[in-house]
């Protein structure tokens, strides 16, 4: 029997199988989580690593680039068991089966590593991460909690940082384990202990860098809502700038460092003595400019008051005094003169009307008008004698001669100028003194200034 050629269209090559393979791997199992014992492990001088990963019944070759190997804290060997994080591939050149790793983490941190993502996971569920819910720090702290080990390297930089930062605020230290078994609940207890306390206004949660085991005491749920439940803020500073740990997600604030908690929580005494500097400074120009406005006011008062002297009233007076003299006067005479024009008129109508009983009437009527004008002439000349009597008195309440006799006497040089001040009075002067009754000479024997 002849074999059935085969079609061409489905021939393959070696190569194209490979791929085909590799692609079909890689969309299905993208990345997986596989742990085992390493065996085979081998550093090549590019600085990439080849193992195995093996269990009891099977062994699967790894690749580990250089770009990758480089973040891992610790060092992995032969019989090592470690939990790798990988893609499922082919290496087309041989046709293999192999995992390229991109994250390798002991078996112990691994494990912790879960137990972390599985608590992260439900707190997040719960909106224990949620901005909104986190306090603003206080701006000028008097007192600080901070919860760490009393030995440990932590303590040192805050307090470092804090005298050199802004000394008035006080440190209180709260020892506490900060690694293995007994910490999380030292450190939970201490943060409900410090939030009652109601001593502090700020709480720092703090220690050193360290592994994930080291930080395990961090990564604790008692821990974690024992931040939540505190009444004051609360400060993470756990390990180093790479480090996150649950305490620093419930947190009202998460610093990568225990400096940079103690920079972020207490305010810079240096720009804060600036600052008060240039609010005195200001303060102290504003209360200039006043001094000088008021001054300024205080001058434009006096020349005021200057102008209204009383000789300068006195004169103004006067004047007025003499305007309404004027229009008294000019009134009375207008009066004189329509009085005249009316009786001028009723004579000539007398004269022209010859019946004695018309002239009789036009007399009494003549009669009763002369009495009109004689009472309206006497109401006027009344009336405008209050007022120049009104107007005399206030000419007299600021006239010199009135105060003169009130007990006040004017000093008068020889050559009769007034003498306004002691300063222009000389031993020896003759000075005449005017009363109210008359006048008194008088000569300087001493100048007191």
């Amino acid at each position: 029997m002849t074999p059935e050629p085969a079609d061409p269209r489905k021939l393959l090559t070696p190569s194209a199988l490979n791929r085909l393979v590799r692609e079909l791997l890689e969309d299905a199992l993208p990345m997986v989580w596989i742990e085992g014992e390493i065996s085979n492990f081998m550093r090549a001088a590019s600085g990439h690593w080849y193992f195995s990963l093996k269990d009891a019944g099977a062994e699967v070759r790894c690749a580990m680039f250089a770009r990758e190997n480089a973040r891992l804290r610790f060092q992995p060997g032969n019989g090592a068991k470690v939990l790798a994080r990988a893609r499922v591939t082919i290496y087309e050149a041989r046709g293999s089966y192999q995992l390229i790793v991109e994250q390798l983490e002991d078996a112990g941190e691994g494990a912790l590593r879960r137990a972390f993502e599985q608590l992260k996971a439900k707190l997040q569920a719960e909106g224990l991460f949620e901005p909104a819910r986190k306090r603003a720090l206080p701006a000028f702290p008097r007192r600080i909690g901070v919860i760490t080990s009393a030995a440990g390297a932590a303590i040192r930089d805050v307090l470092s940082v804090a005298r050199r930062r802004f000394a008035a605020t006080e440190i209180e230290v709260l020892p506490v384990l900060v690694q293995g078994a007994e910490a999380p609940a030292q450190i939970a207890a201490m943060l409900r202990a410090a939030s009652r306390s109601q001593r502090y206004d700020v709480l720092l949660v703090t220690r050193g860098g360290g592994s994930l085991e080291d930080l395990a005491a961090f990564n604790d749920e008692g821990v974690a809502r024992a931040i939540v439940a505190s009444s004051v803020p609360v400060v993470s500073a756990v390990g180093h700038e790479v480090d996150f740990s649950i305490s620093d997600f419930v947190a009202d604030l998460r610093a990568p460092t225990p400096s940079v908690a103690a920079e972020l929580i207490l305010p810079d005494g240096d720009a804060l003595a600036r600052g008060l500097a240039l609010a005195e400074a200001r303060l102290w120009q504003a209360w200039r400019r006043r001094a000088q406005d008021a001054t300024q006011r205080l001058d434009h008062l006096a020349t005021r008051l200057h102008n209204q002297r009383p000789q300068q009233r006195l004169t103004l007076q006067r004047e007025r005094m003499l305007a309404l003299r004027d229009r008294l006067l000019r009134a009375r005479a207008r009066t004189h003169e329509r009085v005249d024009s009316r009786l001028a008129r009723t004579f000539e109508r007398l004269a022209a009307q010859h019946p004695r009983t018309q002239l009789d009437r036009l007399g009494l009527h003549n009669a009763e008008l002369l009495r009109r004008l004689a009472s309206a002439c006497a109401h006027r000349l009344e009336h405008d004698r209050t007022r120049l009597a009104g107007l005399a008195r206030a000419l007299n309440a600021v006239s010199p001669l009135d105060v003169l006799k009130r007990g006040y006497a004017i000093l008068f040089r020889a050559d009769g100028t007034v003498l306004r001040s002691a300063q222009h009075a000389r031993p020896g002067d003759a000075l005449r003194a005017k009363l109210a009754d008359g006048e008194l000479p008088l000569r300087v024997d001493d100048v007191k200034r």
